[in-house]
């Protein structure tokens, strides 16, 4: 699948020094296995989850040390890279973005750049328009690129953000 992104606070250059696992992250996004036409929320999430724990990434890694919060947990990480899949309602833009700063700071350590996995506009109204299928009120990559500078004081992490096409 083609795809396009946008750095914020230089997360491109900290990728790219970074190269093999900014390419196991590119080969994963663009891997044949991901079929447009099969592609519902609940579908997508699951293809891509089996695509990066092939590649040996972490699911659900806890954000914090406590365990008994589910929903403090980032959806992959690995070598100090975490990565949120935003398939969901567009409300949770601010929990996601949040996932990657206390993941970065706050005496944790653990990540040095947040990935944000979105789809696009226009990947949105092709899977309506051509096979049917409703992604109507998901976050978008634009609604991301948008807003992400207006959180500049909060979110200090660098987050690569990529968007489905």
């Amino acid at each position: 699948m083609n795809f396009k992104t946008y750095s914020f606070r230089f997360a491109d250059q900290v990728l790219n020094s970074r190269y093999q696992i900014k390419k196991e992250l590119e080969d994963i996004i663009q891997d044949t296995r991901i079929v447009e036409s099969t592609l519902t929320r609940p579908n997508f999430n699951k293809v891509l989850h089996d695509l990066f724990v092939e590649k040996g990434w972490t699911s659900e890694a806890p954000v914090f040390e406590e365990h008994e919060d589910p929903a403090a947990r980032m959806d992959y990480l690995k070598e100090r890279i975490g990565i949120e899949v935003g398939f969901g309602h567009a409300s949770f833009i601010g929990i996601d973005l949040l996932k990657f700063q206390v993941g970065s700071y706050s005496g944790l350590d653990k990540i040095d750049v947040g990935v944000y996995i979105l789809t696009t506009n226009e990947f949105q109204k092709r899977m309506k328009k051509e096979h049917g299928l409703n992604w109507e009120g998901s976050l978008t990559f634009e609604k991301v690129v948008k807003y992400l500078p207006h959180f500049k004081s909060a979110i200090q992490v660098p987050v690569w953000v990529v968007g489905f096409l």
